[in-house]
């Protein structure tokens, strides 16, 4: 397992909030690792960028106004830019965001 993964979810273990952490970014790119508790939200928000999630790790689920979408280990989605969307983890989850 990688130091920065071990280090996300060490942060996790006392969070009560999802841990998100930028693991690599440019100007075009940005890769975000996001350990959620199960039962955990990450709140409603919008990307300005082209944005696949992968789910390493767990399930959970994507929300929009209209839609819930259940994910679980390996499932990846693409996330429509400007589409208001939340994430709620079914247990214990591990994702990557890929942006760009």
């Amino acid at each position: 397992m990688s130091v920065i993964i071990k280090n996300v979810l060490n942060l996790l273990e006392t969070a009560t909030i999802p841990v998100v952490k930028i693991i690599q970014s440019n100007e075009n790119f940005k890769a975000i690792l996001i350990a959620l508790k199960k039962g955990m939200v990450l709140k409603e928000h919008k990307t300005t960028f082209p944005t696949r999630l992968l789910v390493m790790e767990g399930s959970v689920v994507y929300k929009t106004d209209i839609t819930g979408i259940f994910l679980h280990k390996h499932d990846d989605l693409e996330i429509p830019v400007h589409l208001l969307h939340s994430l709620e983890a079914n247990e214990d989850s591990l994702c990557l965001l890929i942006q760009g």
